[in-house]
């Protein structure tokens, strides 16, 4: 790919979008520690997203009859069981988003090897189809990830960010499709806030006009841009409300592809490799 790498969109459009969602509920905390399994306020903040997030997001999914990709933890296909049906029935991707949610920089070759592979269970176990999008959580991949990622067989990564625009992700004789993320295009660094690491309660008109001038400079490029969020975060209702109006906004513009990760992936492929 060079600097001058243009991708064509399907039906003409101008600007490739994509909403995606990491459902980590009670995983989210699990994985940093075991004790959060006593801490019952923490939970039940992480349950908030299952209760009212996800309905919120899918009605208006349905609604504006838009295309997504949601990325479960295997942890979360288990304990909620109505998740991942919840998305499967109405035509959403469900990609790998390990198991309990653990950094791979932080555990062992093989503690990351369990993840893929409860992951990988726990997912079929809720009926949902093998994945073929991987998103690590908190985006933090090492080499070892890397290679149990192309020995599974998956189209893409979604964790990495070396470009605005799908790439190849490379290292040393490894390769993989990369739709990259980042922190700016992410709901969590705005309003994940712990009583154990503080954090911010950002203005909520910072995240829509932040994501608003993302996506314009997207279409200007004709590029695709990924929004990453998490139910329990953007699922509040004043924070909604914002995706919701960005939404609108897009939808009023036209021309834009709102587009499974799989389905950018297997349209972009031809052009990259």
């Amino acid at each position: 790919m060079t600097a001058e790498t243009v991708f064509e969109w399907p039906g003409g459009a101008a600007v490739a979008v994509s909403l995606t969602f990491d459902v980590d509920a009670d995983s989210g905390f699990l994985g940093d520690s075991p004790a959060y399994a006593r801490r019952l306020t923490s939970l039940s903040e992480a349950r908030f997203g299952i209760v009212r997030g996800m309905p919120r997001i899918i009605a208006l999914l349905e609604e504006r009859a838009l295309d997504a990709s949601f990325f479960v933890p295997g942890h979360t296909a288990a304990t909620y069981p109505e998740v991942v049906p919840m998305i499967a029935e109405t035509g959403h991707e469900i990609g790998h988003h390990g198991h309990i949610h653990l950094r791979t920089d932080k555990v062992s070759t093989a503690e990351q090897r369990e993840e893929l592979h409860l992951g990988f269970e726990a997912l079929e176990a809720a009926g949902a189809p093998r994945p073929v999008g991987y998103r690590s959580p908190a985006w933090e991949m090492t080499p070892e990830t890397l290679r149990m990622l192309i020995d599974a067989g998956f189209a893409y990564d979604s964790s990495c960010m070396g470009d605005d625009r799908p790439y190849i992700e490379r290292y040393e004789d490894m390769s993989i499709l990369e739709l990259p993320v980042h922190w700016s295009l992410d709901d969590w660094p705005r309003f994940g806030w712990s009583i154990d690491l503080g954090g911010n309660v950002a203005d909520t008109n910072e995240l829509y006009e932040t994501w608003l001038a993302e996506y314009r400079a997207a279409r200007e490029g004709g590029r695709h841009v990924i929004f990453t969020m998490h139910p329990e975060v953007i699922g509040r209702a004043s924070r909604f409300a914002v995706l919701e109006r960005l939404v609108d906004t897009m939808l009023e513009d036209g021309d834009v592809w709102f587009a499974r990760l799989d389905a950018v992936a297997e349209h972009v492929r031809p052009v990259l490799t």
